[in-house]
């Protein structure tokens, strides 16, 4: 408070009035959030790509951004079939052109018969288009095996993240004591973290098992759980399968055990499945929670609370710039359904562009349309590649002496654990800088290679880790992963 009519006291004596809204002054929730994936090492990294415009001489030509999941910044060019039907609905005067095939055009035709005034520029209603719910709802259906599912249960948004951050909006109340406990995993994608933080809620956090692949162990849960109830009240619990960061896929074992786990606690569920088409390690394949929850039957499938999140950024589309996603809930209350709607109908309506690609992602071409042969080729080849990037940079980093890393069994991430010399724990600590952050700016001086430190996904005490994304071209990703492990052995050797 000293502080803030010290500043207010200087802005007088300069003639000026005191602004209203200073950093003492604004939300202080919003100073507490922090957001690692676009943090201070992202702002570094764009600082030094002006400076190598203006010629600043660098030892790097080029800034390599692997900090973030987005695949066609890193090179991933568009499916064709998804581009087409959009650059359609966008400009409709193009279905009369010989260039596009006729089942993208019917296609584009259905969803703009499905908008408003038949134009993407209209609003939709709060809860997404109509039909596109509709065709959500098959898909799951089809995803699921034939387990139902109901459009009215289905809500899109921007990106997923838009959804998870309503659902969270929705469960967080009381103060002190009472304030609404939120368990997510560690490591964590920051989205939770910073969301918590700024609806003032308690992040409880539960240890994936490094040790054994970042599995989930239920002991943990319960662990966590337990150490919470002093200090708040948990209400939900979070999982993200395939894992961001960690990149591993739960087994249908697992989902069992976490969904007894939630029913037995009272505690809502929220699975972040935006990964699902990410699958690659032999043996690995993807549950979805809604899946796996109706087919334990009575008493979950009937009361266990849900919500599962997927997205157009990820998979094999890469989409990220349409902000396209949905949320599925399951055996949500009904008034707190509707409430959820009029939450939403305070921000209009997500993207309606963005709504139209994920219709085309839930419904893709059928075997019997003409771009169905062009459509499986491109998909096919997008994830078989990320296969064998994910098996090139697990093998890599093992092969480096002081890091190891854990088989990426999914997702687009690797998050491997490196030693750092004490000598270099203390040089961080004299600077002000978590040990993995200072190793990571380095590297970034350095290299150019931008990657994000262990410490924005949260990690165990004394261990140190980044994320880098598996996104880089084949060969350029080689030679990325070699330069990183020829600048660890080099980091190491300087404060040994």
């Amino acid at each position: 408070m000293a502080s803030s009519t010290g500043d207010q006291s200087q802005a007088v004596r300069n003639g000026l009035r005191a602004k209203v809204l200073t950093l003492h002054s604004m939300n202080p929730r919003v100073r507490r959030v922090e957001y690692a994936v676009r943090g201070p090492i992202v702002q570094r990294a764009l600082e030094l790509e002006q400076e190598l415009r203006q010629g600043v001489k660098k030892p790097f030509t080029e800034v390599i951004r692997a900090n973030i999941g987005d695949a066609q910044a890193m090179g991933q060019r568009p499916i064709t079939f998804l581009r087409q039907v959009l650059a359609l609905c966008v400009n409709p005067d193009l279905l009369t052109s010989p260039s596009f095939p006729d089942d993208a055009k019917k296609r584009a035709e259905r969803i703009l018969q499905a908008c408003g005034g038949h134009s993407l520029g209209a609003y939709s209603v709060s809860s997404g288009i109509q039909l596109i719910r509709e065709d959500v709802a098959q898909y799951i259906e089809r995803r699921d095996g034939g387990i139902p599912a109901d459009p009215n249960n289905v809500f899109l948004s921007t990106g997923a993240s838009d959804a998870i951050v309503t659902v969270l909006k929705l469960l967080v109340a009381g103060e002190g004591h009472t304030r609404t406990g939120v368990l997510i995993p560690i490591p964590q994608y920051p989205l939770y973290s910073a969301t918590l933080a700024e609806l003032g809620a308690v992040q409880v956090d539960y240890y994936l098992d490094e040790e054994r692949a970042w599995a989930l162990d239920v002991s943990e849960l319960h662990r966590a759980l337990c150490q919470a109830r002093g200090h708040c009240h948990p209400r939900a619990l979070c999982v993200i399968n395939p894992g961001n960061p960690t990149g591993q896929v739960q087994t249908r074992e697992c989902i069992e055990a976490v969904i007894r786990f939630a029913f037995e606690e009272r505690l809502f569920l929220l699975a972040d499945e935006v990964y699902q088409d990410n699958v690659y390690a032999a043996g690995s394949q993807f549950h979805s929670f809604k899946k796996v929850l109706m087919e334990m039957g009575p008493p979950y499938a009937g009361q266990q609370e849900l919500a599962s999140f997927h997205s157009t950024s990820k998979g094999y589309m890469g989409e990220c710039g349409f902000r396209g996603g949905y949320v599925e809930v399951v055996n949500m209350d009904a008034a707190v359904q509707q409430q959820m709607l009029k939450l939403m109908s305070v921000r209009l309506c997500p993207p309606v562009p963005g709504q139209a690609l994920l219709d085309l992602v839930v419904s893709p071409p059928a075997p019997t349309d003409p771009s169905f042969a062009q459509f499986q080729a491109e998909r096919q080849a997008v994830l078989a590649e990320l296969a064998a990037k994910a098996k090139l940079t697990e093998q890599v980093f093992n092969e480096a002496p002081g890091i190891s890393c854990n088989p990426v069994q999914g997702a687009m991430y690797s998050f491997p654990r490196v030693q750092l010399p004490p000598r270099a724990v203390e040089r961080a600590q004299e600077l002000g800088l978590a040990p993995d952050m200072f190793f990571c700016l380095r590297l970034l001086e350095e290299t150019g290679i931008c990657v994000v430190p262990g410490s924005g996904f949260g990690q165990r005490e004394g261990t140190y880790h980044f994320r880098m994304t598996i996104l880089p071209p084949l060969e350029k990703l080689r030679l990325l992963l070699e330069k990183l492990s020829r600048f660890h052995a080099k980091f190491t050797l300087e404060y040994s």
